[in-house]
């Protein structure tokens, strides 16, 4: 891993200093009520992508807050080169807020309200337009040589089972210390799967204050699942972890943490919070795959590396997914969806440090332009976790 070529990455310079290793358009619906209009535009522009949430109005306090990050948060990450922001124009997190956060940054980005155009067909008909052009300015982006250290790669595991822990995680973990190595940030999320192994997170904090707000975010876990007044398990671990040998809570967070490698974690973060340092850190999401992986990406996570014993299909509409397993079986039977076997360690005809250095280098490809199998089946799952309920 000390090849100089592998601490360089093919990608896209953003004004603003961030690095991208997707170049798309963004078609982003601000509630719900926009979704298919957003869908529409999307549809008839190559290279546009757009989201599908639930969510933008009727919401308040920090539920509403933490909807703002996330979709802002979307919108500003490195792997957009421009956004059109479609609102209905009475909800509650309104198009005209988030195109306020995006120009904040300086990234591109232009609105179009549904009542302020009367209709979806008038605003499917400008918003075709605009998008048109936009993709037109970023096609004149190239991708040129840039330093791994920009890059930010969410770590998510899902479908887990017993070959997650011994085999898909740590081999994840190698991969994970080699970019923090070279100067990238690696993202632990899953919160949930903390529970029964957050004193040994904590041991790897790099100040007292981490190591506090470690213990911090899975107690407010905990307490948030003794509130709902039932047994969790069913939830954590799901029905297919225990089929896969997890029987216990504590047994899945013990092999989640693997993926972390062995840095010290530099900060906690809030869901779709952006980090504010280099290195591993931690950010508080809960164990749901889909909507743990939208609250990196609004972060700022360019690409997502996810272990799955089980197997999932999940991508994400704006970031490559790498599909990593530790089951020979499941690399078999859903192999359309994986892309590293690292079940190959179970089998006893490889290492856990010779597939850590492959999945480092399929990161390096990935980041490059090569296109995951979640990407090439059109994979584009969105799901943004609620703190609060609708009124």
């Amino acid at each position: 891993m000390e090849d100089r070529a592998s601490k360089i990455i093919q990608g896209y310079r953003r004004s603003n200093g961030s690095v991208g290793i997707r170049n798309h358009v963004l078609i982003l619906p601000s509630v719900v009520c926009a979704t298919e209009t957003a869908s529409r535009i999307a549809a008839r522009v190559k290279g546009a992508v757009t989201l599908i949430h639930q969510h933008g109005c009727t919401q308040i306090g920090r539920d509403a807050e933490q909807t703002l990050r996330t979709l802002t948060g979307v919108a500003r990450n490195p792997n957009v080169a421009a956004t059109l922001v479609v609102g209905l124009g009475c909800e509650t997190i309104g198009a005209e807020k988030i195109l306020r956060l995006i120009e904040r940054e300086g990234r591109p980005a232009e609105m179009l309200n549904i009542q302020d155009e009367h209709s979806t067909l008038r605003t499917t008909k400008k918003g075709v337009s605009i998008a048109k052009r936009m993709v037109v300015t970023a096609r004149k982006t190239k991708r040129e040589p840039l330093p791994l250290r920009k890059l930010i790669v969410g770590l998510e595991c899902g479908g887990s089972d017993m070959t997650s822990g011994i085999a898909a995680n740590p081999a994840l973990g190698v991969a994970s210390d080699a970019i923090v190595h070279d100067g990238g940030t690696t993202i632990l999320s899953e919160t949930t799967e903390f529970i029964g192994a957050e004193h040994i997170l904590a041991e790897r904090g790099s100040s007292p204050h981490v190591k506090k707000r470690i213990y911090e975010i899975t107690h407010k876990m905990e307490r948030r699942l003794k509130a709902a007044g039932v047994d969790f398990l069913g939830a954590q671990p799901t029905p297919g972890n225990i089929r896969g040998g997890l029987t216990t809570l504590e047994e899945k967070s013990l092999g989640c943490i693997y993926k972390a490698g062995t840095a010290s974690v530099q900060e906690v973060l809030e869901y779709a919070e952006k980090p504010r340092k280099k290195g591993l850190v931690i950010m508080d999401t809960p164990g749901q795959d889909v909507e743990s992986i939208a609250g990196m990406i609004a972060g700022g996570a360019q690409l997502i590396a996810f272990t799955t014993g089980q197997g999932t299909p999940v991508g994400c509409p704006i970031a490559p997914v790498i599909k990593i397993t530790g089951n020979p079986r499941t690399y078999k039977t859903m192999k359309e969806h994986i892309d590293i076997d690292a079940g190959v360690i179970v089998e006893g005809k490889d290492t856990v440090a010779s597939v850590g250095k492959r999945i480092f280098d399929e990161v390096i490809k990935v980041s490059s332009g090569k296109r995951t199998k979640s990407e090439k089946l059109g994979h584009r799952e969105f799901a943004i976790t609620r703190i609060g309920s609708t009124f």
